[in-house]
Order: C-alpha cells, then structure tokens, then sequence
C-alpha cells in the first residue's frame, strides 16, 4: 500500500490522466508528434532549471534568482554577439558568467551566513538589472540559423527538440549525482540537520556553494536555449519562471524544509506541469489563467506530499503493530 501511495507513482498516473484527458479534448491533436514537440519546447528551460535546483532545496536552501540569472545570461550573448564574438566563444563565456552568479549566491549563503530566501530575493532584481544595463529594452536577433535551428527543428526522424536532448543527458548526470555518490548522499544529510551533517564531517558550506554554482551554470545555459529557440537575446525574457521551477520541483515531492525528494519524481512534475499547461493552451486559455494554474500547482507541491506521507505513515503503523 506504501508504494501505491508514494508521490511519484500518483504523479505518473496524474500525467497518464492529463494526457488521456488533453487527447480526448482535444481530438487527438495533444498526442500529436507536433504537439509534442512543441510541448518539449515549452518545457526545455523549466526542466534544465529544476535538475539543479532540486539538489539546493534537497539541501534545505532556495534559488530564486534563477530566471533572473537566465534573462541576464541571454542579455550577455546579444551584448557580445553585437560586439562581435563569436558564438563559439560566447556560450562558453556566458555559462561561466551563469555559475560565477550562482557563486554569489553561494557565498553570501555560507560566508555570510545569510538566509537564502532573502539573497536570491535580492540577487533576482540585481541580475535583472545587470541584463536591463547591458541590453535595456533592445532585442538582438540576427542570430546565425545553424544555431537558432536547434530551438525550432526536431532530431531526425524524431519529434524531439534538441534542447529536450540536452535535458536528457543532464538528468542522467544529476540523477546520479544525487542518488548514488557520496556527494548526493551529503547534500540529503544536510538538508535532513545541518548540524548533524556539520557534526559527521561534512563539508557544508562547500556543498552548498557548489550547488549554487551548477544552478546558476546550468540557469545561464537555459538562458542559451530561450536565446536560441526565439532568435531574440532580450533582457525581460524567462521573467516569471522561477515561479514555474519552483512549481515542478515541489509538484516533484521534493520537501520545502530539505532532506527529501527524488529527481524521478521532479521529472514527473516537470511534465505535468507542462502537460496541464499545453491542454489549456489547446483551450485558447489566457496567459492569467495558465499563472494560477500554476501557483495552485505550488500550492498542491507545498501540501499534498507531505499529507501522502502522513496517511501511508498511518497505514504502516497498525500493520507494523500486528506484526509478532
């Protein structure tokens, strides 16, 4: 009874739900190899954002600074790209420039022993501002087609978009990364005690800066893919979407107070919560609707997993009892 009332499993069978729905809905379009291929699109930069970010809420932390540092990653490769880099050299460059925002993060956390909420508070209107300085409200888009094609044309003979590819290879790293190496293993003792983690050798503060530097990384390499797939470097883009990361991770199961979650089940929620928002797009729903759809789905990630374990917690306990 405990497995079928685990959060991942209901997640699949919600998504399953969705999809059946959506498909009935919809005439069969939502199943269509188009559809989903644009539902991959719109879901690219939420699911690349949330691998990492699971790691720092699993610690007992909070970024969101995230769109911030996607919307100021894009500003960068439209201010060099029209002082004449080439784009061999900006990607690069930009994604260092992603993991040296998340290092700021990280070190007024661990250093200054500041509350991380109230930092990437803080650190979303100044990298929002740092992308305003560089680009203000101009839009660079003269952007080569071998590389803006990655964001509009599926892998052969697949409807796969190449930034969904991307997301594949990186959740096959953090996935291992977090469930089987001792590093993972850290980061799921500091979010369960600090203390205590502190206490049995482990290097807290280190873990934690690190975990701010791969999101901040792979938020810029997001802010690459948004660039790419619009042919448009601005600084206002991914505004808003650290709502929607936020949304997936805890939709996951991943536990707001740290110490619990599983990258399966954010994945989950990554595609439930695209798959909701590709059904009400299909419906000609408003954008106001698709926000508080999304924010009761925050909500439902906030309340509901810890309610599942209370209630398998209480199943267990008479069977436990029962045994001789």
């Amino acid at each position: 009874m405990t497995r079928v009332l685990r959060w991942e499993s209901a997640l699949v069978v919600l998504l399953v739900l969705v999809a059946v729905i959506g498909s009935v809905r919809t005439g069969g379009t939502f199943l269509s190899g188009d559809n989903l291929f644009y539902l991959g699109l719109d879901i690219a930069e939420i699911a690349l954002i949330a691998l990492p970010l699971t790691l720092v809420v699993v610690s007992g932390e909070i970024d969101l600074s995230v769109a911030s540092t996607l919307g100021l990653a894009s500003a960068l490769v439209g201010t060099l790209w029209t002082a004449g880099w080439p784009l061999e050299l900006i990607l690069p460059t930009v994604i260092v420039a992603g993991a040296a925002c998340g290092a700021v993060n990280g070190l007024l956390v661990t250093r200054l022993g500041l509350p991380s909420l109230a930092v990437t508070i803080g650190t979303l209107a100044l990298y929002r501002g740092l992308a305003l300085v560089l680009l203000g409200d101009t839009a660079v888009a003269d952007f080569p087609a071998a590389y803006t094609q990655f964001g509009t044309t599926p892998v052969p003979g697949t409807w796969l978009p190449y930034p969904i590819l991307a997301f594949a290879v990186l959740a096959v790293v953090f996935v291992v990364l977090l469930h089987a190496t001792p590093f993972g293993r850290a980061t799921f003792a500091i979010g369960a005690n600090t203390e205590a983690a502190r206490f049995s050798g482990i290097r807290v503060n280190r873990t934690k800066l690190i975990l701010f530097v791969l999101t901040g990384a792979v938020a810029a390499l997001a802010g690459i893919v948004y660039t790419l797939r619009f042919s448009s470097a601005r600084a206002d883009n991914g505004t808003g979407l650290e709502l929607a990361v936020v949304a997936a991770v805890l939709l996951g199961g991943v536990s707001i107070f740290g110490g619990r979650g599983t990258l399966g089940g954010v994945i989950a929620g990554v595609l439930l919560l695209g798959a909701l928002r590709n059904v009400l797009i299909l419906g000609d729903v408003s954008t106001e609707t698709l926000t508080v759809v999304t924010g009761l789905l925050l909500l439902l990630g906030v309340l509901t997993p810890p309610t599942v374990s209370r209630i398998a917690a209480r199943i267990r306990r008479p069977t436990e009892g029962a045994s001789p």
